[in-house]
């Protein structure tokens, strides 16, 4: 076992003058600033196309959320005002406040992309929502300094890269003991890609990104609640701040990922230094081992089990009134996030295997209409709820953490018993969904929003050929009322 594995799992006493990954920053400064948009491989940029889209249509089913009248009421009491379009509203603020907006928007659903773990030692849920963070804070930048969709593109996926690449390297103990890293690390991801946008030579970067480090916070106990999408919009805001900060000639330190006193040490308690140094786009995340879209409004660990449960009952025409109990299993990591037994709201439900399995043997369907207050106090979906039983199985604990392996069993009252497992869920890279599927998926969230079907194919298109679009703003122009 390695200095940082044992981190993870022991007392530490961090050396203060240690030189453990020197230059680490310098390194990820220079990934930020040499990647060039003609370098990027065809298939990246299709799958960000797809991640970009996504998260457009989140942002905009986010806007009618509860969360999103709260953010948008506060904007105007504030009466802030700027270029940056906060999606869906016929609101124009600063660049840190759209980002703000539209992350928490993009994230409001628990409905956005995924990161994949790279190792069957590592916590599925440590990793990071990519998009939540980083769009919205290039989207702003790009969008207030009339760049391409090609700045946006590149920009994006630097971001992005950063932040998947950090939240593979930092000990499990970050989200173990309540870290939420779509938070931690996304913070640096927003500060990357606006770096980026910029063009900041390498120390005026690496300061950005110490500034980043300073603001980087979220704590997991606020899942299944407002706050949890609230760590995405703050991530993005906050890097878009650092950026800013550092351009104007604030200092910091230039080694803040890597020394003892730094990100890493503080947030971890170690980190698995070859996880990043040199891997920065080799291989790209998005492309090896992938990125997830989620084809639910909840948890990703919730998704292997939700798609293989649809699939039983469809197979067999399972009727609600059939079912006696059913058995929910899976690795130990996974009841540790998705914590709401018997949930009361909808942001509770988003963290409910129960709740998940119940509504999808009364709806045959778990969408944006399924996830609301009101259907989760039905009679019906409290009393199906009852039967569901989530716990620890052992043969899903033994395939390894990077998994979300979930074994179903369905015992029905005439005394059969109907199996499944999965490992990954509809829309994973093992099962991935096509630009077409994200946008029928988009389609479903602009309906939700109620917003005009014109202005949605319209955006459909524009992303579908972003690289072609000379300023951002033809793209943002279609996103707010």
């Amino acid at each position: 076992m390695s200095q940082n594995r044992k981190a993870a799992t022991e007392t530490f006493t961090p050396d203060i003058e240690s030189t453990h990954g020197e230059g680490l920053t310098l390194e990820v400064a220079q990934f930020i600033q040499g990647s060039a948009y003609a370098a990027l491989p065809e298939e990246l940029i299709a799958a960000g196309k797809k991640s970009i889209l996504d998260g457009i249509g989140l942002a905009l089913s986010g806007s009618v959320a509860k969360s999103g009248h709260i953010v948008q009421s506060y904007l105007r009491r504030q009466g802030v005002e700027g270029q940056a379009t906060v999606i869906g509203t016929d609101m124009r603020v600063p660049e840190r406040f759209a980002a703000f907006a539209n992350g928490v928007g993009i994230h409001a659903d628990d409905y956005d992309d995924t990161q994949l773990a790279a190792g069957p030692d590592r916590v599925y849920g440590l990793l990071t929502h990519p998009t939540a963070p980083c769009l919205p804070a290039a989207l702003a930048i790009a969008e207030t300094h009339d760049m391409s969709g090609k700045d946006l593109m590149l920009a994006y996926h630097v971001g992005a890269e950063v932040e998947t690449k950090v939240a593979e390297a930092i000990s499990p103990r970050h989200y173990q003991h309540g870290f939420h890293a779509t938070a931690t690390c996304g913070t640096l991801a927003a500060a990357a890609a606006t770096s980026r946008l910029f063009g900041l030579d390498e120390p005026t970067t690496q300061c950005a990104l110490a500034i980043a480090a300073s603001q980087s916070a979220g704590l997991r106990e606020n899942f299944g609640s407002m706050t949890k999408p609230f760590h995405a919009g703050r991530a993005a805001e906050s890097g878009v701040v650092a950026t800013d900060f550092a351009r104007a000639g604030w200092t910091a330190t230039d080694k803040i990922l890597e020394s003892p006193r730094g990100f890493f040490q503080a947030h971890g308690g170690g980190y698995l230094l070859e996880a990043i140094s040199g891997k920065l786009g080799n291989p790209w995340t998005f492309l090896d081992p992938g990125v997830s879209i989620k084809p639910h409004p909840s948890g990703s660990l919730t998704h292997p089990g939700m798609t293989r449960m649809l699939e039983l009952i469809l197979e067999h025409d399972i009727q609600p009134e059939q079912v006696k109990r059913v058995d929910v299993g899976t690795n130990h990591n996974m009841p540790n996030a998705l914590i709401h037994h018997r949930p009361t709201n909808e942001l509770q439900a988003k963290f409910s295997m129960e709740f998940c399995m119940a509504i999808l043997l009364l709806e045959r369907r778990g969408g944006l209409p399924e996830f609301t207050d009101e259907v989760v106090n039905r009679a019906d979906v409290r009393e199906m709820i009852e039967r569901v039983h989530f716990g620890v199985h052992p043969e899903a604990e033994a395939a390894g953490y990077d998994k979300m392996t979930t074994i179903i069993d369905i015992h029905l009252q005439d005394g059969r018993t109907l199996s499944g497992r999965a490992d990954f869920g509809k829309g994973s890279p093992a099962n991935p969904m096509s630009y077409d599927d994200v946008a029928d998926k988009f389609r479903g969230c602009a309906e939700f929003a109620n917003w005009d079907k014109a202005k949605t194919e319209a955006m459909i298109e524009a992303v579908r050929n972003l690289e072609d679009l000379a300023s951002v703003r033809k793209l943002t122009q279609l996103m707010g009322a």
